[in-house]
């Protein structure tokens, strides 16, 4: 090699975003002095497939909310909008047209795409599986999981009433979706008490480091902004190979742990990895404009929740 030839790497932007990092050094630059405390386990469950996907049935569980037009503007490009959460696991018939948003969660507003739903919720691509032999069947309802703050509650009243709707469908296998930092945390507990209950799992997840820092048995990594973990919008040749890989994971993971990242790139221009709650890159204006903005969510957030579920 020539002494004057020089090695080209990627720029050093150009990792996952450390979510976990990032959302600390957020919310103290806002003034919340106590930092939030991440899910964190040592040991993995782990549930190997009981049958070949050809024959199982596949339940797919999101973080997405059936569109509701009294809960104000949650269209592409709406601003985080608290009031349009939900505290209640539900389910919803895979069948009819389905309109599901995601403008109730902390997604990267600035580089993810609010329009295209198959970016979040790859229900196109699953339901190709069972018509090519992937799968036996898609279950007849799709899950939707809270994106609850309280780990206690996603494990001890969430996660049972998920297993219990999976268990009247017959699910055998589930894809697990998530948006924002806290839904990566909800699906990755979630994955996790699936697992200890016998149904074999895959999360399609873009905040590798959460995800990872939990614990889950197998993670399919894009690196993609937060809301967009399924695919890359108005594109299904990345749905239908992102949908593809969480079912070859199912069947192909030896051990819990198991992280598989996608091929598919975002942008060549890795700059959007700076963007999602930086506080190095806002003003001391926008700073006390998003303080108070991130308060009055709070405080929506809080009643709603407290009508839902209580305390």
């Amino acid at each position: 090699m020539s002494q004057t030839s020089e090695l080209v790497f990627a720029p050093e932007l150009d990792q996952p975003v450390r979510y976990i990092e990032r959302t600390r050094s957020y919310y103290l630059g806002l003034g919340y002095d106590n930092p939030y405390v991440w899910a964190h386990y040592t040991d993995v469950p782990f549930t190997p497939l009981k049958k070949p996907l050809s024959q199982s049935v596949l339940g797919l569980i999101t973080t997405a909310v059936p569109y509701d037009a009294d809960k104000g503007n949650q269209g592409p490009g709406a601003p985080y909008n608290a009031a349009a959460k939900f505290y209640q696991p539900y389910q919803m018939s895979i069948d009819g047209e389905l309109d599901l948003r995601i403008a109730h969660v902390g997604i990267d507003r600035k580089n993810a795409n609010m329009e295209d739903s198959n970016c979040w919720f790859p229900l196109a691509a699953a339901r190709q599986a069972p018509k090519v032999g992937r799968i036996q069947a898609l279950s007849p309802n799709f899950y939707g999981l809270p994106t609850n703050r309280s780990q206690r509650h996603t494990l001890e009243i969430d996660a049972p009433l998920i297993l219990e709707m999976l268990r009247a469908d017959q699910v055998d296998v589930a894809v697990l979706i998530p948006n924002c930092p806290i839904c990566h945390q909800s699906q990755s507990l979630l994955a996790r008490y699936l697992e200890a209950n016998g149904i074999s799992t895959a999360v399609m997840g873009a905040a590798k480091d959460i995800v990872e820092y939990c614990g889950v048995p197998r993670l399919l990594f894009s690196d993609f902004p937060l809301g967009n973990a399924a695919a890359r919008p108005n594109d299904p040749e990345s749905q239908k190979l992102n949908f593809e890989l969480a079912l070859r994971l199912l069947e192909s993971a030896p051990a819990p742990r198991t992280t598989v990242q996608s091929p598919l790139i975002w942008s060549v221009d890795p700059s959007w990895k700076a963007d999602y709650s930086n506080i190095e890159k806002l003003s001391k204006t926008e700073l006390e404009r998003l303080r108070d903005e991130a308060e009055q969510a709070r405080i929506t957030a809080r009643e709603l929740r407290m009508q839902s579920v209580g305390n």
